[in-house]
Protein backbone atom coordinates (compact mmCIF):
# COMPACT_ATOMS: atom_id res chain seq x y z
CA UNK A 1 0.00 0.00 0.00
CA UNK A 2 1.44 3.39 -0.99
CA UNK A 3 0.13 5.20 2.11
CA UNK A 4 1.68 2.67 4.49
CA UNK A 5 4.03 4.30 7.00
CA UNK A 6 7.65 4.01 5.93
CA UNK A 7 6.82 2.50 2.52
CA UNK A 8 7.77 5.17 0.01
CA UNK A 9 8.21 2.95 -3.02
CA UNK A 10 5.26 1.67 -4.99
CA UNK A 11 5.16 -1.92 -6.15
CA UNK A 12 2.68 -1.51 -9.01
CA UNK A 13 2.00 1.05 -11.76
CA UNK A 14 -0.90 3.47 -11.49
CA UNK A 15 -4.24 1.78 -12.03
CA UNK A 16 -5.84 4.08 -14.61
CA UNK A 17 -3.47 5.18 -17.36
CA UNK A 18 -4.33 8.17 -19.54
CA UNK A 19 -4.54 7.06 -23.15
CA UNK A 20 -4.76 10.54 -24.67
CA UNK A 21 -3.41 13.91 -23.61
CA UNK A 22 -5.74 16.48 -22.10
CA UNK A 23 -7.12 19.02 -24.59
CA UNK A 24 -8.65 22.11 -23.07
CA UNK A 25 -10.76 22.89 -26.13
CA UNK A 26 -12.07 19.38 -26.78
CA UNK A 27 -15.59 19.86 -25.41
CA UNK A 28 -15.56 23.62 -24.84
CA UNK A 29 -15.39 25.62 -28.06
CA UNK A 30 -16.55 28.91 -26.56
CA UNK A 31 -15.09 32.28 -27.49
CA UNK A 32 -13.65 32.69 -23.98
CA UNK A 33 -11.66 29.46 -24.30
CA UNK A 34 -10.33 30.54 -27.70
CA UNK A 35 -9.21 33.89 -26.25
CA UNK A 36 -7.48 32.18 -23.32
CA UNK A 37 -5.67 29.76 -25.67
CA UNK A 38 -4.47 32.69 -27.79
CA UNK A 39 -2.81 34.50 -24.86
CA UNK A 40 0.88 35.29 -25.37
CA UNK A 41 2.71 35.21 -22.02
CA UNK A 42 5.44 37.85 -21.92
CA UNK A 43 7.29 40.25 -19.57
CA UNK A 44 7.66 37.47 -16.98
CA UNK A 45 10.51 35.18 -15.94
CA UNK A 46 10.78 31.63 -17.33
CA UNK A 47 9.35 30.00 -14.19
CA UNK A 48 6.29 32.27 -14.12
CA UNK A 49 5.82 31.77 -17.87
CA UNK A 50 5.77 28.00 -17.37
CA UNK A 51 3.25 28.34 -14.54
CA UNK A 52 0.86 30.51 -16.55
CA UNK A 53 1.18 28.29 -19.63
CA UNK A 54 0.39 25.25 -17.47
CA UNK A 55 -2.75 27.01 -16.19
CA UNK A 56 -3.80 27.76 -19.78
CA UNK A 57 -3.03 24.23 -20.97
CA UNK A 58 -5.02 22.48 -18.24
CA UNK A 59 -7.94 24.94 -18.16
CA UNK A 60 -7.07 26.43 -14.76
CA UNK A 61 -6.49 29.99 -16.06
CA UNK A 62 -9.02 32.51 -14.76
CA UNK A 63 -8.86 35.83 -16.66
CA UNK A 64 -9.39 39.12 -14.85
CA UNK A 65 -12.79 40.78 -15.12
CA UNK A 66 -11.51 44.17 -13.93
CA UNK A 67 -8.02 45.69 -13.88
CA UNK A 68 -5.98 45.24 -10.68
CA UNK A 69 -3.74 47.75 -8.91
CA UNK A 70 -0.07 47.76 -9.83
CA UNK A 71 2.20 47.41 -6.79
CA UNK A 72 4.73 49.86 -8.26
CA UNK A 73 2.63 52.78 -9.52
CA UNK A 74 -0.59 52.16 -7.57
CA UNK A 75 -2.80 52.66 -10.65
CA UNK A 76 -5.40 50.15 -11.83
CA UNK A 77 -3.40 49.17 -14.90
CA UNK A 78 -2.74 45.42 -14.41
CA UNK A 79 -4.93 43.77 -17.07
CA UNK A 80 -3.41 40.28 -17.08
CA UNK A 81 -4.36 37.59 -14.58
CA UNK A 82 -1.76 36.49 -12.01
CA UNK A 83 0.34 39.65 -12.58
CA UNK A 84 1.12 42.16 -9.82
CA UNK A 85 2.96 44.77 -11.89
CA UNK A 86 1.69 46.52 -15.03
CA UNK A 87 3.68 46.10 -18.26
CA UNK A 88 5.17 49.66 -18.36
CA UNK A 89 6.39 49.45 -14.74
CA UNK A 90 7.75 45.95 -15.26
CA UNK A 91 9.70 46.99 -18.35
CA UNK A 92 10.99 50.16 -16.69
CA UNK A 93 12.24 48.42 -13.55
CA UNK A 94 13.20 45.14 -15.26
CA UNK A 95 11.26 42.91 -12.87
CA UNK A 96 8.96 39.96 -13.53
CA UNK A 97 5.34 41.12 -13.79
CA UNK A 98 4.10 38.07 -11.88
CA UNK A 99 6.56 37.39 -9.04
CA UNK A 100 8.20 40.83 -8.87
CA UNK A 101 11.78 39.52 -8.81
CA UNK A 102 14.69 40.66 -10.96
CA UNK A 103 15.26 37.80 -13.39
CA UNK A 104 15.77 37.29 -17.11
CA UNK A 105 12.46 38.26 -18.67
CA UNK A 106 10.74 36.60 -21.61
CA UNK A 107 10.00 39.44 -24.03
CA UNK A 108 7.27 39.23 -26.67
CA UNK A 109 8.40 38.16 -30.12
CA UNK A 110 9.19 41.26 -32.16
CA UNK A 111 8.38 39.44 -35.39
CA UNK A 112 4.78 38.85 -34.38
CA UNK A 113 4.40 42.42 -33.14
CA UNK A 114 5.78 43.83 -36.38
CA UNK A 115 3.49 41.55 -38.39
CA UNK A 116 0.47 43.03 -36.62
CA UNK A 117 1.52 46.54 -37.59
CA UNK A 118 2.12 45.78 -41.26
CA UNK A 119 -0.04 46.78 -44.17
CA UNK A 120 -3.24 44.82 -44.92
CA UNK A 121 -1.90 43.34 -48.18
CA UNK A 122 0.65 41.21 -46.34
CA UNK A 123 -1.92 40.28 -43.67
CA UNK A 124 -4.33 38.97 -46.32
CA UNK A 125 -1.61 36.95 -48.02
CA UNK A 126 -0.58 35.45 -44.68
CA UNK A 127 -4.17 34.45 -43.89
CA UNK A 128 -4.44 32.60 -47.20
CA UNK A 129 -1.33 30.48 -46.49
CA UNK A 130 -1.52 27.15 -44.67
CA UNK A 131 0.07 26.94 -41.20
CA UNK A 132 3.29 25.28 -42.40
CA UNK A 133 3.95 27.94 -45.04
CA UNK A 134 3.01 30.71 -42.58
CA UNK A 135 5.62 29.48 -40.11
CA UNK A 136 8.21 29.28 -42.88
CA UNK A 137 7.45 32.91 -43.69
CA UNK A 138 7.71 33.95 -40.02
CA UNK A 139 11.15 32.30 -39.83
CA UNK A 140 12.14 34.24 -42.95
CA UNK A 141 10.93 37.46 -41.29
CA UNK A 142 12.85 36.68 -38.08
CA UNK A 143 16.03 36.18 -40.10
CA UNK A 144 15.60 39.54 -41.86
CA UNK A 145 14.05 41.52 -38.98
CA UNK A 146 17.04 43.89 -38.66
CA UNK A 147 16.14 45.57 -41.94
CA UNK A 148 13.17 47.98 -41.95
CA UNK A 149 9.98 46.81 -43.64
CA UNK A 150 9.90 49.66 -46.18
CA UNK A 151 13.30 48.67 -47.66
CA UNK A 152 12.57 44.99 -48.27
CA UNK A 153 8.80 45.01 -48.89
CA UNK A 154 9.23 43.78 -52.46
CA UNK A 155 11.36 40.87 -51.25
CA UNK A 156 8.74 39.97 -48.63
CA UNK A 157 5.93 40.05 -51.19
CA UNK A 158 8.00 37.87 -53.56
CA UNK A 159 8.57 35.33 -50.78
CA UNK A 160 4.86 35.27 -49.90
CA UNK A 161 3.84 34.82 -53.54
CA UNK A 162 6.44 32.06 -53.98
CA UNK A 163 5.07 30.22 -50.95
CA UNK A 164 1.53 30.62 -52.21
CA UNK A 165 2.40 29.46 -55.74
CA UNK A 166 4.44 26.53 -54.39
CA UNK A 167 1.37 25.17 -52.65
CA UNK A 168 -0.80 25.55 -55.76
CA UNK A 169 1.73 23.70 -57.97
CA UNK A 170 1.72 20.74 -55.60
CA UNK A 171 -2.06 20.79 -55.62
CA UNK A 172 -2.15 20.76 -59.44
CA UNK A 173 0.37 17.88 -59.56
CA UNK A 174 -1.69 15.92 -57.04
CA UNK A 175 -4.95 16.48 -58.94
CA UNK A 176 -3.35 15.39 -62.24
CA UNK A 177 -1.99 12.21 -60.59
CA UNK A 178 -5.40 11.39 -59.13
CA UNK A 179 -7.17 11.82 -62.49
CA UNK A 180 -4.64 9.55 -64.25
CA UNK A 181 -5.11 6.87 -61.56
CA UNK A 182 -8.89 6.91 -61.99
CA UNK A 183 -8.67 6.28 -65.77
Amino acid sequence: MSTQKGNSSRSRPQKHQNRTAFKNSLHDTSQKTKEINAIQVNNVCQRCKDIIEWKIKYKKYKPLTQPKKCVKCGEKTVKKAYHIVCDPCGQKTGICAKCGQRKDLIIASTVQQSMLQQDPEIKELLKSLPERKRRTFLRFMAKNEKEPLSENKEEILKKLEALKMDGEEHLEEFSSECSSDNE
